[in-house]
């Protein structure tokens, strides 16, 4: 392989990658203030539950009145009067933001509640941010525990590490385009050790852009981030096709000439992704596909690849971190437990495939691994093409 191809391939990913700096579990955020009877609260949800409100795309009207009319204050086992409806605020792109007003009779002893979307998603989570008499706490609202107590008696426990565990923990495994992704890295292993570098590559990537994110170094942009992960699915699901098939030049083309219709269709005016990220995806893509077919040992390209896409889908696993605005001395815990979470996430996942391969080897009722591949991978970019027409043209 001649030095030009290598030299297109690298300034492709990074093109696409630094123009381009999302996962889909139900989840909300929202900061309450106290002070003396007066109650604040600030709700942030990403633009995917507020569609869950309407497949049309609710008004900001709309999602302040549903939100409202789920949220309460209560003092002494009595509603607070609230001193007018929610009202809709100001919000980063990619998502909607609401806010309301109680005033109690008088001080301590408040509880706070929500019950927004937990009859549309019984396990939707409110990670929930209180700041109280000058003191800042956060914890997590459920479907099973819909309110908090404040004063009176009650002392608000911060969200600890298990908490934040548990929050990584479902980030990764109720996300269906990660976990596509970690198949698609399961079955281009052959090896216990090229298994280890691609994961190890991918843990690198999206722990580093988690931490640059959530601590406001790199902003993501929750549009393009949605898009890319898709790209980086299907991606991986073509290069299982050519390894299976020994047809590298044949995908190849084929995922440059669909790049290359996006492309042409932004330029008429279809489509979310800039046109530097396309063409940087359309350069790399193609490349890439032929470098790793064309290496005698590809699992140390593989593994710069896997934590170059990391970096991507760290910035889907800290969107929604970044909106809770928490203060600077919880960052650190939060960031280890939910790090972690998504790490034990990620292996459990790798596990479970594993071990089911392994049960039907036992079986006998595995077919011969060529076809798996070949047949799983296939559905692997055919899943990353819907994913990537309903992102990038859906509402455009």
């Amino acid at each position: 392989m001649t030095t030009l191809p290598r030299a297109a391939c690298l300034w492709g990913l990074v093109l696409c990658m630094t123009t381009g700096w999302a996962h889909t579990r139900s989840e909300s955020l929202s900061a309450w203030t106290i002070d003396g009877r007066e109650v604040w609260v600030v709700v942030t949800v990403p633009e995917v539950e507020a569609l869950r409100l309407s497949s049309e795309g609710p008004t900001d009207a709309g999602v302040a009145a549903y939100i409202g009319g789920h949220l309460g204050v209560r003092q002494g086992g009595q509603a607070c009067e609230p001193s007018g409806p929610a009202s809709p605020q100001a919000a980063s792109r990619g998502f909607r933001r609401v806010e309301a007003h109680w005033r109690c009779a008088a001080a301590g002893d408040i509880e706070l509640q929500s019950s927004a979307f937990y009859e549309l998603v019984p396990t939707h989570v409110m990670l929930a941010r209180v700041q109280a008499d000058g003191r800042f706490s956060e914890t997590v609202l459920n479907t099973n525990r819909r309110s908090v107590a404040v004063g009176g008696g009650h002392d608000l426990e911060s969200a600890g590490l298990i908490e934040y565990l548990a929050m990584g923990l479902s980030h990764i495994v109720t996300g269906p385009d990660h976990i596509a992704f970690l198949l698609g890295l399961v079955l281009i292993s052959t090896t216990w050790r090229d298994l280890a570098l691609v994961v190890t590559g991918f843990t690198l990537g999206h722990s580093a852009t988690l931490a640059l994110a959530v601590t406001g170094w790199l902003r993501p942009a929750p549009e393009l981030i949605d898009v890319l992960i898709a790209l980086t699915i299907g991606l991986v699901g073509a290069e299982n096709v050519a390894l299976a098939a020994r047809r590298a030049g044949t995908v190849a083309l084929a995922a440059g000439v669909i790049l290359l219709a996006m492309s042409a269709a932004k330029l008429a005016g279809w489509g979310r992704l800039p046109m530097p990220v396309l063409l940087g995806v359309s350069l790399f893509a193609p490349c890439y596909l032929v470098l790793s077919m064309r290496l005698a040992h590809a699992a140390p390209l593989r593994a710069a690849m896997t934590a170059a896409f990391g970096l991507i889908h760290g910035f889907a696993f800290a969107n929604d971190l970044i909106e809770l605005q928490l203060p600077a001395g919880r960052l650190a815990g939060l960031l280890f437990g939910f790090n972690l979470g998504v790490e034990l996430g990620q292996l459990l996942i790798v596990a479970a495939l594993l071990a089911a391969a392994a049960g039907l080897v036992r079986l006998k009722l595995a077919l011969p691994r060529p076809w798996v591949v070949e047949a799983t991978s296939a559905g692997l970019v055919g899943l990353s093409l819907f994913w990537i027409v309903g992102r990038t043209y859906a509402s455009s």
